[in-house]
């Protein structure tokens, strides 16, 4: 199947040569291969030689046949998800707490699942959400644009703020950055704690309102381990309040009080960012 991509270079950019280009817009170096061998890049009607430069308000056309995925095919639910925003290669959205972001065996209910439902075709997995963490979550509507958002993600341009309720407010600075390396729980495989031949792990923390009791704390990732966020907080002596991993004075009745709430990337094939963020009414704290 090909996947056709057209832009227009920004007026506000420098030019640049087409190889640097598509090095911008993070296409795998295999993938330029293919746009050069084949000649699939044209800019302005015509095929550019990579060294040649591409001026603003160019127009770009790309096209891609040897996009490979080896992900299987998600099942429709039945039931649709919370969208909260939609363009012609991305939806993100509102995942419920309790819910798994994508299946691990034969489940049918799962995010992405409900996507399926949706969209009426399998999407492709992006980033995860822990299955006791509610908020949004961006999947990709097909695979060429798959390994682009995954470069955002590493490269730190795609962003995800959380907002938690966390125990023990007094403990808490203003805000601050945790830095403490995770690894496997030896004692039970569920669980991550702080070890000091763990991963590097980054967190950043911004207290918004407290209460003698909690605090509402806004967060980012630097680093995105497993239940990093929970076992960071929980490490600070502050879990977050429903974590009935990490938090010893959950109640039974209660929910993990973690949700994504904002995020924001740049468009594949695009320079255009976006950023998306959970309306008010739909916060549960």
């Amino acid at each position: 199947m090909s996947y056709y991509f057209t832009l227009n270079y920004p007026k506000n950019l420098k030019p640049c040569s087409v190889g640097d280009l598509l090095r911008q817009l993070l296409v795998p170096r295999k993938w330029r291969h293919f746009l050069r061998i084949e000649q699939k890049i044209r800019v302005n009607g015509h095929y550019r030689y990579f060294n040649q430069l591409v001026y603003p308000n160019d127009k770009i056309e790309l096209e891609l046949d040897c996009v490979e995925s080896e992900q299987g095919a998600y099942p429709a639910s039945g039931n649709l998800p919370d969208v909260i925003y939609e363009d012609r290669d991305v939806l993100v959205i509102n995942k419920p707490a309790g819910q798994k972001t994508h299946p691990n065996l034969a489940e049918t209910d799962t995010a992405l699942n409900d996507c399926a439902t949706y969209l009426g075709f399998s999407p492709f997995v992006v980033h995860r959400l822990d299955m006791l963490t509610s908020g949004l979550l961006l999947v990709a509507k097909n695979p060429a644009v798959v390994p682009i958002l995954n470069r955002e993600l590493t490269t730190k341009i795609f962003h995800r703020e959380y907002m938690a309720v966390v125990n023990h407010p007094e403990k808490l600075q203003a805000s601050d950055t945790i830095t403490l390396p995770i690894g496997h729980n030896p004692n039970d495989q569920r669980k991550r704690m702080v070890r000091a031949d763990g991963l590097t792990s980054i967190t950043h923390y911004q207290v918004l309102s407290q209460t003698s009791d909690t605090a509402l704390i806004k967060l980012q990732l630097e680093t995105g381990r497993t239940h990093q966020l929970r076992v960071h907080l929980a490490a600070i002596g502050c879990p977050i309040v429903g974590d009935p991993l990490y938090n010893p004075e959950c109640r039974p009745d209660e929910f993990l009080h973690l949700t994504a709430y904002q995020m924001s990337f740049t468009k594949p094939f695009a320079f255009d960012q976006v950023q998306v963020k959970l309306p008010q009414e739909k916060l549960k704290f």
